[in-house]
């Protein structure tokens, strides 16, 4: 199939021997075998099959295909969370003493992993900006293994060239591992600009009802294959019942993150000239720095803007306050609108300094934009700008 909706509807409806229309959740721990012989022939791998739901079940296999096709990548692996995804990309494919190049704005947790996790196995990060691609030859290091990054960046939006990304890592024999949650598969396609892994948080958009976690590492076969190994062995599995509802979830991606890509640029359009506001970022908003190379890349613009408050902190909780609809947590990708305050939230960990280089400041407001009319989306954000002044 060619489409990226019929796939996502159609391919691998998983079926038992019940002629069932829709693919049935598979709540078990493990599998049997026929004989011994059967038995020996799947874990020595010479044979397909199901052996035990830590390494695969038919649910997760069926979510795997369906992502795979949508990214166009030759296989995967579900996780029980998008923090696993982050984790198991890399330390799956990474060695003590090995260097990781990664892009400075990245969410809160992944840079934790670099900054605090992997350091204590040896092995090493640097960060680059993307204002100065230039620059980044002089970041390569004898025992660079790796490229990280995301785009667009949590929380800042920022976008990067996917194109300049993928020669930059072929030249230097780099694996390019790119997180694309913020723009699913439905929007961006990393793999076609040369990227060797893509990892997403399926708990946001793919999911996009707020019920369940889960994470993807999507990719190589060759890769992926030492990402199955370090998994089956670790155990960042995902269960059953949450690879059925994600696998679900895919069918109506696509109609999803348009309504939410066109609810957020009409809010984002809406906002961009508020008073108080000293600025509105959203990648397909002609004022973001990088809207020529969102709009190359991306089919739209996702569904997250970012509002910068004047008054800094006390101004952006006084306007968290007097949110009547939107939701304050921490997630994003439902439903539901939701606000967020990475500063005193998600990257609260993060040195005042360390926010200030991937531009997160007191008053930056991350806005997941819904599925609720345009018109109570603004009216929210509205009263509750004027009520906070």
């Amino acid at each position: 199939m060619s489409h990226f909706e019929t796939d996502a509807i159609r391919l691998n409806a998983s079926k038992s021997n019940q002629r069932e229309h829709s693919a049935p959740l598979y709540l078990t721990s493990s599998f049997t075998f026929d004989s011994a012989e059967e038995a020996r022939a799947m874990f020595a791998e010479e044979i397909p099959g199901n052996i035990y739901s830590r390494y695969a079940n038919p649910n997760s296999t069926e979510l795997i295909e369906k992502v795979c096709a949508a990214e166009g990548t030759e296989d995967g692996i579900a996780t029980a969370s998008g923090m696993a995804a982050m984790f198991g990309s890399m330390a799956a494919l990474l060695q003590q003493g090995d260097h990781i190049l990664a892009s400075r704005s990245l969410f809160g947790s992944t840079h934790q992993l670099l900054t605090r996790v992997f350091p204590k196995w040896g092995i090493s990060s640097t960060y680059g900006d993307i204002s100065d691609y230039k620059n980044w030859e002089k970041l390569i290091q004898a025992n660079t293994k790796m490229l990280f990054i995301e785009t667009p960046s949590n929380p800042g939006l920022e976008i990067i060239d996917l194109e300049w990304a993928g020669q930059f890592a072929a030249a230097h024999n780099l694996i390019l591992v790119v997180d694309n949650c913020f723009a699913t598969p439905y929007l961006q396609q990393p793999a076609k600009w040369g990227a060797h892994i893509v990892t997403h948080s399926a708990t946001k958009f793919i999911d996009g009802q707020g019920r369940v976690l889960g994470g993807l590492i999507l990719g190589k076969k060759e890769l992926i294959q030492e990402v199955q190994f370090f998994s089956r062995h670790t155990g960042p599995s995902i269960s059953p019942f949450n690879a059925w509802i994600l696998a679900k979830s895919m069918e109506t991606l696509a109609v999803r993150m348009d309504r939410h890509c066109a609810n957020a640029l009409a809010v984002a359009e809406y906002f961009q000239d508020s008073a108080d506001l000293d600025f509105v970022k959203y990648p397909f908003l002609k004022s973001h720095p990088q809207y020529d190379l969102a709009k190359k890349q991306m089919k739209l613009g996702g569904g997250i803007i970012t509002l910068t408050l004047k008054g800094g902190i006390a101004r952006a909780q006084r306007f968290i306050d007097q949110l009547q609809m939107i939701s304050v947590t921490a997630n994003l990708g439902d439903s539901r609108s939701i606000i967020t305050h990475p500063a005193s939230t998600t990257h609260s960990k993060l040195s005042e300094e360390e926010r200030a280089k991937v531009g997160i400041s007191d008053g930056l407001i991350r806005l997941s934009v819904g599925l609720e009319h345009q018109e109570d989306i603004i009216k929210d954000v509205e009263r509750a700008l004027e009520k906070s002044r």
